[in-house]
């Protein structure tokens, strides 16, 4: 109880303190991801949308211009486009991954097809850039226009690099700050700007959501190995994926010629056999990977956290340092 507790408490000030912006978050979504001609679209978005995600990302985009002292209404705009990015990329990633189950439930994919969920997908990136034009902020078109790309790239990034054993730290953190990273500083930044806050604000709130979106996948990465019941994360899912994380890359490093073999024929061959997974989680254990690991997600959370030290200080300020020790609480 005391680690749920630990885990959901920032998380959940921050929302109360966000209320009656993010049910306005929420009837926008509702409203905007309606068809008149193809009932399809409404159907697939609200089994993702509506099944229990944190909003963690709009969140950020309204916490960012509250803490400006933003006072008009498109910073709901803006956090509505966040949301519609984001479970558009899920729709996608789910796809490319040939995942079954997300959030504890099953995926779009599997429930209608792939077909369904990419033109799904499409239909909520034009949806997001909607309303993105509604704020008539040419600044702000640019920074989200720019992260859905960024987006794409860093996903490209990880099918290319994701099972070859030569990929180091650099490109690994390279496809972070493409896939998940520049979302996380988007939803930031243009809170900033559409409160015409000082430049130096608005590049402190970058560097946060930055920060904050590296700390939150090397996370998630983590959890694939160290991760249990209480953290919502299915164990073996980045292996079984062949997926070349942080915590492998830090245990082939340090592999002799035995243990390298062992992750080419796992990882890059995908020859996979009963007890791979346990053997993988004892060689990062050996190896100090998943340690090492950690303290690299919480060197992330504590940049983040300092680069707040530019933000006009108040009560959702101190909700945003909150919310990068909300994301490495998992780990505890």
């Amino acid at each position: 109880m005391g680690l749920e507790k630990a885990v959901v408490k920032p998380h959940e000030r921050l929302a109360a303190a966000l209320a009656p912006e993010l049910e306005a978050v929420n009837a926008l979504i509702r409203e905007r991801m309606s068809s008149k001609h193809a009932p399809r679209i409404p159907e697939v978005t609200a089994h993702l949308v509506e099944a229990g995600g944190k909003r963690l990302r709009p969140m950020l985009t309204l916490a960012a211009a509250k803490a400006c002292g933003y006072e008009g209404p498109y910073h709901i705009h803006l956090a509505s486009t966040v949301e519609f990015i984001h479970t558009a990329t899920l729709l996608h990633d789910d796809v490319v991954d040939e995942s079954a189950q997300r959030r504890g439930r099953p995926t779009a994919n599997l429930l209608w097809d792939n077909k369904s969920s990419v033109l799904v997908g499409d239909y909520l990136f034009a949806r997001a850039f909607q309303l993105m034009t509604d704020a008539d902020n040419m600044r702000v078109l640019q920074i989200l226009s720019n992260a859905s790309a960024t987006i794409a790239e860093g996903e490209v990034l990880q099918l290319t690099a994701a099972q070859d054993l030569k990929t180091d730290e650099s490109v690994y953190l390279q496809v972070v700050r493409g896939k998940t990273a520049a979302l996380f500083s988007a939803a930031t930044e243009v809170g900033g700007v559409l409160a015409e806050a000082d430049e130096r604000v608005v590049k402190a709130l970058f560097d946060y959501g930055d920060a904050l979106g590296i700390s939150f996948q090397i996370v998630d990465d983590l959890l694939d190995y160290w991760g249990s019941d209480q953290t919502g994360k299915n164990v073996g899912d980045d292996f079984r994926e062949r997926k070349l994380t942080l915590p492998v890359i830090k245990a082939v490093a340090k592999a002799d010629d035995e243990e390298r073999a062992f992750w080419v024929r796992t990882i890059e061959k995908g020859k996979q056999e009963d007890g791979d997974l346990a053997h993988a989680i004892a060689l990062l254990n050996k190896h100090d990977a998943l340690e090492e690991t950690r303290a690299v997600a919480l060197e992330w959370a504590d940049k983040a956290k300092a680069a707040l030290s530019a933000v006009p200080q108040g009560e959702i300020t101190g909700m945003l340092s909150d919310i990068a020790d909300y994301v490495v609480a998992r780990l505890r």
